[in-house]
């Protein structure tokens, strides 16, 4: 077996991306805690993206399935990376705003959270507000949500490889 073949076996190509989401959701942690870049509640779906992904990954390289069950996972973690992507994108459309059209700043998503219906939650914070749309923090001269979108993107391409590939 050729070591290309071994790296791409689906339990070893499922933990990595599981790294990935980890790396990904560390990286943000250590953002907020210690550099002191609060998220703003795109970023926080964001990064319910990137953990619900990473979450059907993890248990796919626990479970090892076969042919069904690693396509069930890939269907799965892909939607959350989807899901991730769709909102990364998002914010990178509202970061790329003129001033003078980016939304009012709205209140925090936990207070939302505690005075408005669900799908009223998902609705505000999906239209953004001009929280989002500040960039506060640049890694090679891309934004937080340039560099979510990508992260979105790597695990859409594993979720799809995994779900179109030719099983044992």
């Amino acid at each position: 077996m050729t070591l290309i073949t071994r790296l791409l076996a689906p339990r070893l190509l499922n933990f990595f991306a599981f790294l990935a989401c980890f790396v990904a959701i560390a990286g943000a942690l250590y953002l907020e805690h210690f550099e002191g870049l609060d998220p703003c509640p795109l970023c926080i779906f964001q990064r319910v993206g990137v953990i619900f992904a990473g979450l059907f990954f993890l248990l796919a390289t626990l479970h090892n399935p076969g042919a069904v069950g690693q396509r069930v996972y890939a269907v799965l973690a892909g939607i959350g990376a989807i899901g991730g992507g769709a909102v990364a994108a998002r914010h990178i459309w509202l970061q790329g705003l003129p001033p003078e059209d980016v939304p009012a700043c709205g209140p925090a998503l936990d207070y939302m959270m505690d005075v408005f219906p669900f799908l009223e939650v998902m609705s505000m914070v999906l239209t953004g507000s001009g929280e989002c749309a500040k960039i506060d923090w640049l890694f090679l001269g891309i934004s937080l949500p340039m560099w979510s979108l990508l992260v979105a993107i790597g695990l859409t391409g594993v979720a799809l490889f995994q779900l179109l590939r030719r099983h044992a």
